[in-house]
């Protein structure tokens, strides 16, 4: 589960190859990404409210984002940039693997969006910095987290806002997201390794270090009743904001 890949510094050589391969399928809905779709209006409802709460701006409005820049890093085939370039933002999308973008920069195209989308390394590629900056399910996936958070705060404009998530590392995440999620192919074989998961008290002290608060949590939770649904339970997937101390 991931919208992933970032740099050859940051990330291991296997995950762009894993994520490439699953590009062309990305944007469908019952395909290797299906949990993305499903995930994807929830990790926009708390995105919606974080832009919100940052800058001050009108819920009812449908462009809160207008005249600012964004960077989604770990774009995979653009299924948070899209939503991102609709409420206004110029966005930039980063992978690391050429297919994604190849198929990101298409499928913008055919729905009408400017997006840049860039293949490469994130500290190598010059882009400035960002108001709002995004990283949804990548962390996990990288290799030098500290220097991979570092990355994102250094394009993180002054007074911009960070919006990450990621899995937490907790034995009910073992047990469901690892063995039974990836077991019955809700999400493509391999795609996570538990040991590189992240708790929200590990996430608090890395960005801390790369000079940044982190704000509270939210939780992407699993029950039968309501299905995925945002939650104060953590012990699945959480979503969290970070911003300049």
């Amino acid at each position: 589960m991931s919208d992933a890949t970032v740099s050859a510094a940051t990330i291991r050589p296997g995950e762009a190859e894993h994520f490439g391969k699953l590009a062309q399928d990305w944007w469908n809905p019952q395909g290797s990404s299906a949990m993305l779709h499903r995930m994807n209006p929830l990790r926009l409802a708390f995105l919606r409210a974080a832009i919100d709460a940052h800058w001050g701006g009108d819920p009812e409005s449908v462009k809160p984002l207008a005249g600012k820049r964004a960077l989604d890093v770990g774009c995979g085939a653009g299924l948070l940039a899209e939503p991102l370039a609709r409420l206004g933002a110029e966005v930039t999308g980063v992978d690391a693997a050429a297919e994604n973008v190849a198929v990101a920069s298409e499928h913008a195209a055919g729905s009408g969006l400017a997006i840049d989308y860039r293949h490469g390394e994130l500290a190598t590629l010059g882009l400035g910095q960002f108001d709002l900056v995004t990283a949804m399910e990548v962390l996990e996936h990288v290799a030098d987290k500290p220097l991979f958070l570092a990355e994102l705060a250094q394009h993180l404009a002054p007074g911009g806002l960070l919006v990450l998530s990621t899995p937490n590392r907790t034995a009910r995440s073992r047990v469901l997201m690892v063995g039974l999620a990836e077991s019955l192919g809700v999400i493509p074989r391999g795609t996570h390794d538990w040991s590189d998961f992240v708790t929200p008290d590990e996430l608090s002290e890395l960005l801390s270090g790369a000079g940044l608060s982190m704000g509270s949590p939210r939780g992407l939770a699993f029950s039968p009743a309501k299905g995925l649904h945002l939650s104060d339970d953590l012990s699945l997937d959480y979503l969290a904001t970070a911003t300049h101390r």
